[in-house]
């Protein structure tokens, strides 16, 4: 790729990076919930999902998403389910270290918190649309296959957004040990915020 476009592509995308999203708003709460570790494995499942995504809109199949609003409204629908389910299901939960009757809800493993992340990104139709919309300007048909360029750029913004969300889960998980105290209410808290993501996701348009 040329190496001008490709700088144009880092700052643009370290600029939309920094704008605070459902994404971010995820690995925070999961990082409440769990800590740095669960906050870090979040991150990377959802900038999985976005790699799918950029490979999806290389090969063109994004395009469907832009023309039907089926597609869109079955995978919005998919998505805020997942989310409420999860919130809900966050809400209800004990703490680790809790002493009231019953059992303790156990810590998510990596590969749970990897593919739940994962399946937040991959039910997301507007991470979709909006590869459809920013990675255009910066493909070159001269230059190789589109696919693969799509590639390039997803994986750059896919690693980029992983390094940035994976020092927010560090700096949260260093404050955790006064949360852990009100736990309870913390993984309510985090159960709320993943409700609000749901909700937020079922009223969105296209």
């Amino acid at each position: 790729m040329d190496a001008g476009l490709y700088g144009l592509f880092l700052l643009s995308s370290a600029a939309l990076i920094l704008v605070p999203g459902p994404a971010q708003a995820l690995v925070l709460a999961r990082t409440l919930e769990g800590g740095t570790r669960a906050g870090i494995w979040t991150a990377v499942g959802l900038n999985l999902g976005t790699l799918v995504h950029a490979t999806l809109a290389g090969l063109g199949l994004s395009a469907l998403l832009a023309r039907s609003e089926l597609a869109f409204a079955l995978l919005k629908g998919a998505g805020a389910a997942y989310l409420l389910w999860m919130g809900l299901a966050l809400w209800r939960s004990r703490p680790a270290h809790s002493t009231a009757a019953g059992p303790a809800a156990p810590q998510a493993t990596a590969l749970r918190l990897l593919l739940q992340g994962l399946l937040n990104g991959l039910l997301n139709p507007k991470v979709a649309l909006f590869f459809l919309a920013f990675l255009p300007p910066f493909l070159d048909a001269l230059r190789g296959p589109l696919w693969l360029q799509c590639l390039l750029l997803g994986g750059t913004l896919a690693l980029l957004d992983t390094l940035y969300e994976s020092a927010l889960a560090a700096l949260v998980g260093r404050a955790r040990p006064p949360w852990q105290r009100l736990q309870r209410g913390g993984n309510r808290v985090a159960g709320l915020v993943l409700i609000g993501l749901g909700l937020r996701l079922a009223v969105q348009q296209r």
